[in-house]
Formats: C-alpha cells, sequence, structure tokens
C-alpha cells in the first residue's frame, strides 16, 4: 500500500498547488511555473500508482484511519479487481498528462487558467482511484462526487463556445441525475444492514424485494456512468467539447468506474439473483452496443464518432458480464469465468486503444482546426506518424489481427459459443443469437473506422483545413501516442499476459469450491492456448509482411516512376468526386437507417426553372433519443421550475407564512400519528 499512498498524496499535493497557483496574480513566476510542473507531478504520481500495482497481483491490502465523521470510515483497500481497474486509471492518466503538456505548450495562461485545469485532472485522476479502492460507502460516494464533479470543469475548457458550456452542463445534469440513484441505493443498504463497511454489506443478505429494488438502482447509478443505452446522451456531447487529453481520460478509464460499480455491487446483492436478471443485462449490453456502433457509423465528427464507440464497447463489456452472470447462476463454470475474463480482459484493451484514437483526433484537431471528416482528407501525406499511429487504433478497435482488439472480442465469442451447453433450449438459442449480434457490431466497426481512417487521412484534402496544415512537430509532439501504440501491438502478440491480469478478479468475483476452481483452471488454460496460437499467428504475419515489402521494395528499385493514373479521360478531378464520410456509409444506411438516425435535408433553388440554380443536400445525424425523449422531458421540467418561481419573490413576511403552514402541517401529522 506504500506506493498507493504515496500516489494519493503526490496527486493531491500536486492539485493544491495548481489551485493555489490560479489564485496568483498573472504576473508572478508561479502563476506561469506551477502549471506546467504540475502535470509533471500529476505523472509522477500515476508512475507511483502503476508501481503500487506490480506487488501482489491477487494479494489484498487495506488500511484506514479516523477522519472525524459521525458515521462510516476513511478505509481503503487493494484487492484484484481494484487493481485491474486501477491499470487504465494510472496508465492513461500518465499519458494523458504528458500529451496535455504538450499541447497547452503554446496556451496563454491568462487566457485559460492551465492551474485551475491541471487541479481538476489530478482531483480527477484521485477521485477515480478512491472510487477503485473504498471499502466504505460514505467514502465512495464522496469520492464518485470528486470523480463526477471535475470533468465538468475540464470539458468546459473552452468556455467562450456555446457549444462547450452546453455540453459540460449537459455532462453534469446526467452525472448528477446517477448519483441520485447510486445514493438511494447505498442508503437503503445502509438502512438495512446498519452498517456502511463494504466488508459487513457484502455478508448481508437483503430480502428478495429489496434486492431488486437495490439491482434496479445499481444499474441505473452506475449505467449512467458507463455510458449504457439509454443513458448513454452525455458521451457524443461532452467528449467532443473537452480538450482530446481528457477526452482520452474521460473514455478510457472513468466510464469504467460504471462497470466497475455494477460488478462490485454484485457482492452486495448476494448469491441468489434470479437468472433472468443476466438476461436482462445482456439484452441491455447488446442494444448499447448495437446502439452506439450504428450511431458511430452516421457520425462525421471524428471524436463525437470516438464518443459513439465508447458506448458500444461499453456495450461489449457489459455483455461479457451478463454471460458470466448466466454461466455462474446457470452453474456453468467454464462460461462463468470466461465471460467475466472476456468483460475485463476487453476493458483493458478498450482503455488501450480508445486512448490512442482521442489522442490521434487531438492532434489532427490541433494540425487542422477540426475533425469534421467532410472537411479533411489526405492527412497521411502531411502527417505520416499520427496517419500510422491512427491507423494501428482503428485495427485495434475493429477487432482486426495482430492487435489486442482481436483477442478481447475472440475470449468472448469463444465464451458465447458454448451457449449451447447452457440448460433449456431458449438459454441456448439467445447466447447463441446474441452471438450474432456482437458478429454484426463489429462488422460495423470494420466499416466505421475504415470511413474514419480513408475520410481523414487518404484521398484529396476537401477544404483549406486540410490543406493549411499548422506546423506539427512531429515525433517531439505524437512521443506519448508511441506509448499505447506499443500496446496495441504487445497486447495482440502477446494476448496472455493481459488475459491472465484478470484471472485474480474473476476468482474473486465467482467464488469456487475446490472442485469448480479446478474446472476455471481447465478453461481459462484453453482459451489462453488460443491466445497463444493467435500471437503465433500475428508474430508470422507481421514477417511474412515485412519480408515480402523488403523483396517488394528490391525489384522495383529505380524501375518505378510516378505519375497521374488514367482517369478515364477526365483530366480535371477535384476532391468533390471523392467519397464522402456519409456516402460511403450509405449501403448500411439502406437497412439501418432508423437506427443510425442519418436525417436528409435538401435545399431546392428554381428546380423547374429553364436553368436551374444550384442545389444542396446536407445529411445529419441526430441522437433522436436525445432529440425526442430527453429535450422534451427537461424544456417540460425547465418550464414548470419557471412557474414556480412565483413562490421565490422575496417577501420575507410570506416566507415566514411558508413556515408556519409547514410546522402546522407537521403538528397536524404528528397528532394523527
Amino acid at each position: 500500500m506504500f506506493f498507493f499512498i504515496a500516489a494519493i498524496g503526490i496527486l493531491t499535493l500536486a492539485a493544491a498547488a495548481c489551485g493555489i497557483s490560479a489564485l496568483l496574480r498573472p504576473a508572478s513566476p508561479a502563476f506561469h511555473l506551477v502549471p506546467k510542473f504540475g502535470s509533471l507531478a500529476i505523472a509522477a504520481g500515476c508512475a507511483f500508482g502503476l508501481a503500487s500495482l506490480c506487488f501482489g497481483w491477487n494479494a489484498q491490502e487495506s488500511c484506514g484511519m479516523p477522519w472525524g465523521l459521525p458515521f462510516g470510515s476513511f478505509r481503503i483497500g487493494l484487492d484484484p479487481l481494484s487493481r485491474i481497474f486501477l491499470i487504465p486509471v494510472f496508465g492513461l492518466g500518465l499519458v494523458c498528462a504528458f500529451s496535455g503538456r504538450i499541447a497547452f505548450r503554446h496556451e496563454d495562461s491568462r487566457e485559460h487558467s492551465l492551474g485551475i485545469h491541471w487541479m481538476f485532472y489530478a482531483l480527477l485522476i484521485l477521485g477515480m482511484a478512491l472510487v477503485m479502492t473504498s471499502r466504505d460507502l460514505i467514502l465512495f460516494l464522496i469520492s464518485w462526487e470528486i470523480m463526477s464533479v471535475s470533468p465538468f470543469f475540464l470539458i468546459d475548457f473552452d468556455d467562450e463556445k456555446a457549444a462547450v458550456r452546453r455540453a459540460s452542463w449537459i455532462y453534469l445534469t446526467a452525472a448528477h441525475l446517477g448519483a441520485v440513484f447510486l445514493i438511494a441505493f447505498f442508503a437503503l443498504l445502509w438502512q438495512a444492514s446498519g452498517s456502511t463497511s463494504f466488508t459487513d454489506l457484502s455478508q448481508f443478505e437483503p430480502g428478495p424485494v429489496l434486492k431488486m429494488v437495490l439491482a434496479a438502482l445499481s444499474l441505473i447509478g452506475f449505467g449512467a456512468k458507463a455510458g449504457l443505452f439509454p443513458m448513454h446522451v452525455w458521451l457524443p456531447e461532452a467528449h467532443p467539447a473537452a480538450p482530446s487529453h481528457v477526452s482520452a481520460l474521460l473514455s478510457g478509464a472513468m466510464i469504467n468506474a460504471g462497470l466497475y460499480g455494477l460488478l462490485r455491487s454484485l457482492d452486495f446483492l448476494g448469491a441468489s439473483l434470479p437468472i433472468w436478471s443476466g438476461w436482462i443485462l445482456l439484452g441491455l449490453g447488446l442494444t448499447t452496443a448495437l446502439c452506439g456502433i450504428f450511431k458511430a457509423s452516421a457520425q462525421s465528427n471524428l471524436k463525437k464518432m470516438l464518443a459513439y464507440s465508447s458506448v458500444e464497447n461499453m456495450g461489449i463489456m457489459l455483455i461479457g458480464a451478463a454471460c458470466g452472470l448466466i454461466g455462474s447462476l446457470s452453474g456453468n463454470i467454464s462460461i462463468a469465468v470466461l465471460g467475466m475474463s472476456a468483460s475485463l480482459f476487453h476493458m483493458l484493451n478498450h482503455a488501450v486503444f480508445k486512448g490512442l484514437l482521442f489522442l490521434c483526433a487531438g492532434e489532427v484537431l490541433h494540425a487542422a482546426g477540426t475533425v469534421r471528416m467532410d472537411l479533411l482528407g489526405g492527412l497521411q501525406k502531411q502527417m505520416p506518424l499520427v496517419s500510422g499511429l491512427f491507423l494501428i487504433g482503428s485495427m485495434s478497435i475493429a477487432c482486426l489481427p495482430p492487435f489486442n482488439g482481436f483477442c478481447g472480442e475472440l475470449v468472448l465469442a469463444l465464451t458465447m459459443v458454448q451457449g449451447s451447453e447452457l440448460p433449456g433450449v431458449g438459454q441456448q438459442i439467445g447466447l447463441l443469437g446474441a452471438l450474432i449480434g456482437v458478429a454484426l457490431v463489429g462488422g460495423m466497426a470494420v466499416v466505421t473506422f475504415v470511413k474514419a481512417y480513408g475520410s481523414v487521412f487518404q484521398g484529396m484534402p476537401r477544404s483549406s483545413f486540410a490543406e493549411n496544415l499548422e506546423e506539427h512537430g512531429g515525433l517531439l509532439t505524437v512521443w506519448p501516442l508511441l506509448i499505447p501504440a506499443a500496446l496495441c501491438v504487445f497486447g495482440g502478440l502477446y494476448a496472455e499476459a493481459p488475459f491472465h491480469l484478470t484471472k485474480g478478479a474473476v476468482m474473486q468475483l465467482i467464488p469456487l469450491g475446490a472442485a469448480q476452481l479446478a474446472e476455471a483452471e481447465v478453461s481459462l488454460s484453453v482459451v489462453s492456448e488460443a491466445l497463444r496460437y493467435v500471437s503465433w499467428f500475428g508474430v508470422l504475419l507481421i514477417v511474412v509482411v515485412a519480408v515480402l515489402s523488403v523483396v517488394r521494395w528490391l525489384l522495383v528499385r529505380g524501375r518505378v516512376q510516378s505519375g497521374a493514373v488514367w482517369g478515364c479521360g477526365y483530366q480535371y478531378g477535384t476532391s468533390r468526386i471523392q467519397y464522402t464520410d456519409i456516402s460511403f456509409v450509405n449501403p448500411a444506411s439502406w437497412v439501418f437507417s432508423p437506427l443510425m438516425g442519418l436525417k436528409r435535408k435538401e435545399h431546392l433553388a428554381g428546380r423547374e426553372a429553364l436553368f436551374p440554380a444550384g442545389e444542396t443536400c446536407e445529411i445529419e445525424a441526430e441522437d433522436r433519443l436525445r432529440m425526442r425523449l430527453y429535450a422534451p422531458l427537461f424544456e417540460r421540467i425547465a418550464d414548470v421550475a419557471e412557474r414556480l418561481k412565483i413562490l421565490q419573490h422575496g417577501r420575507i413576511h410570506l416566507y415566514i407564512l411558508y413556515i408556519l403552514a409547514t410546522v402546522v402541517v407537521l403538528l397536524i401529522w404528528g397528532l394523527h400519528e
């Protein structure tokens, strides 16, 4: 625990120093120096955090101290489940701190308070770390609030833009609506068990009705943070508005807190959950994954596309966890352990490639000034290093070998194939049918990221944004991105290592007897063997491609001349004859248009005239759930709140009358009792 406590201390001091520096006068040297070194202090804290995970991976440690409150306690602990979720927190926190420091190298501290920014960045990492390690529900809720409030200020970095302010308020509203359900969840647990300790809560067995209420509150509260359907609407608003290193941390680490909470809450709900609860989770996960990937495929904004992709990947993680729960409740140990392993394995992989993709999108935004795919194109020639890194991330998230994303979804597929061993034809058909849905999600992921890479990096520049790029520093500015890119490759070529990390957490989530433990070991070893073969295939594939590339270079060296290709007799091609991002996915929209939410707007000008004027066609991909459900709902709430302002009129004598009326009502109610 020493290194972990040291990490918490460093992050706390970094947040305090950055916050104090923001209060100084702009003429003070500390006003400018502290934020620059603050990011390095945060990186050091994350490094200590990663070091704390290297000792006693499967051990359970805890420590506590008095904190003066009349209830609860400051008790934190490290166990296998906490450790595996802390890897993205500290790992991405480290990479994004370096990336953000480079991105802000030209920012004026007087225009944007960098001290405040790094203070809330440190608080975000601190909040996530404490959420994963809290062993008391009061401390958990306080940590959850720190983690939830900090992103509001990080997202609102460019607060002079109305769209950014709107996105930050949408995030804050969603975060606190979820927190309301979590407060109710823990309040009921506290009231029923009489304790705030996680150890006592895990030994408490709630009644059947209370258990269902608790399960519903947990699913809504933690599901809102994870971005599960239909509570996902804040992700595509918040992530595009935030600085890219913040988007990477939110998507790769913070939303994992929702999955962590769901898995941790299984300890509090007892072992006798009904089997249909697992199928509800499976249906919700599949719906989330399908909704996320179809919405992602329709986006023209690169960062918004990545945000919807995060929704899809959270759905994949929930599918794995649901398979594990179904297997555990059905008595199928193999499906239970492999399902949970697939969920945690994919969580690690997603943190790596999604962090890489968001950071690449940040480099594109810095160089071109936009992430609208219909305005980009041809960046591969001007930004070859970023192009290559984005390609690695795209192949990983599209689950193509030999990268880590393929290995993660392979484990999930191997789990779901065993659905035929479940008791009952309905369960067998259900799990195998869900496998078809996962395959559809994977196919659409390939389409989505082929579109993204082709629209942004290949072809001809579609606008002046892509033609007139700002000077790019090359390796000196993108070196932090090499870390997740290398992990994408390593996770595919040596997938056994990250898969093995999930074992301790899985055994913690699914308590097993001696005979069941042996069966689980066999299942895990079989999948580990399959991953070893996949790794060998990946190495062989890389060697073959490298050899063929060298042979080709030797054969054509000095013999090839470059020139324009034959263009069917048309000599004056322009960027307008290229595929656009929307036209690329147009065939898919013929079938899945309702799910993609595409809306066509045609602007006609004098079509019936002898010489018709120009016509334009715009295609938008609105989130119908947000526009048709949440927007009218919150507008109605705002209208009611506006009408209730009549109660707040500033007349003190009427306020006193309200108090007296309340006292009278309470007295009458007390006499009635």
